[in-house]
């Protein structure tokens, strides 16, 4: 079976760079970075995105996956990403966090798809207070459907555990986050596909609703969905899926993992848990090679 993970960090050393600028405690930013690294259990990544790469393809091998999406997490981050991904040989798929509120955000996209060779967006509606719909978001989305680029709308719960070590302020506001906002923007941008991460991230029921309506939107499986233990159902992860194969179908699920630093590498624990889910839920083999790989193979070629 051909394993393709859709969601994964790059974290590589300007992300850590970027957080501490963003932090209240500037004082010394690398001692803060250093602390917070040792709080949080994480080894540092090497200063060369290029090795850094190296050590994912490692990790990609090591368990078998083809390939990977990668987040640039900050827009700081991605001029390495982009680096990495070309050292990659196409190992790692760069996508870039880009907000669509920000005045320059049209300019950023353009030179993420067009120059740097970025593949599809990422967007965090409850950080930055939009909605996919709104008209300032349309630039952006132009782009996107230019480039051919998938865009990720983050909805649900928003848990950024280096954020919190940083000291930065919590800006989440999750009345942006509904997957509901998702659907004028799929309406209006029919030849663009939107994935909704974490299968909406406790917003499972608003996240099949927009599925259910507008089929330019689809969800990936990514996290260790504890979401789940927000539901006012006993649910669990062979529910969830069982409920996405009947509305998306098999064709709109895309396999996820948020893997993101080390030590802990490549989350081949998440991978088990959602085979064991799939087979729990009744999921055929084609469908399962289909959410697992195939998928993001037809999305991104």
């Amino acid at each position: 079976m051909q394993i393709q993970d859709a969601h994964t960090h790059f974290f590589g050393r300007p992300f850590f760079e970027g957080l501490a600028a963003l932090s209240p405690r500037q004082q010394d930013p690398a001692g803060l970075i250093e602390s917070v690294a040792a709080k949080a259990g994480l080894q540092l990544p090497d200063p060369d995105p290029a090795r850094h790469a190296a050590r994912w393809v490692q990790e990609l091998d090591r368990h078998g996956v083809q390939r990977a999406v990668s987040f640039a997490s900050l827009p700081v981050e991605a001029e390495s990403v982009g680096l990495a991904a070309r050292a990659s040989g196409g190992r790692l798929v760069p996508y870039a966090l880009v907000n669509p509120a920000d005045p320059k955000a049209a300019a950023f996209t353009e030179r993420a798809l067009g120059t740097l060779g970025f593949r599809g967006l990422l967007t965090f509606p409850a950080m930055h207070h939009f909605r996919p719909g709104d008209p300032g978001c349309a630039s952006v989305l132009e782009l996107a459907r230019a480039h051919k680029a998938p865009v990720l709308v983050h909805c649900g719960i928003l848990r950024v555990k280096l954020r919190d070590l940083f000291g930065i302020p919590r800006p989440y506001d999750l009345s942006f986050a509904d997957p509901l906002h998702v659907v004028p923007a799929a309406n209006a941008f029919r030849d663009v596909t939107f994935v909704i991460p974490h299968f909406g991230g406790g917003f499972l029921q608003q996240a099949l609703m927009a599925g259910a309506q507008c089929e330019n939107v689809w969800v990936d499986t990514s996290s260790s969905n504890d979401w789940l233990a927000t539901q006012p159902w006993r649910a669990d992860l062979a529910g969830v899926f069982r409920a996405a194969l009947s509305v998306f179908g098999a064709e709109r699920i895309l396999f996820g993992t948020d893997s993101s630093s080390f030590p802990r590498g490549w989350r081949a624990d998440i991978r088990d848990a959602q085979l064991r889910a799939m087979e729990a839920a009744g999921a055929t083999g084609a469908q399962v090679e289909a959410v697992m790989g195939g998928n993001l193979q037809r999305l991104l070629g």
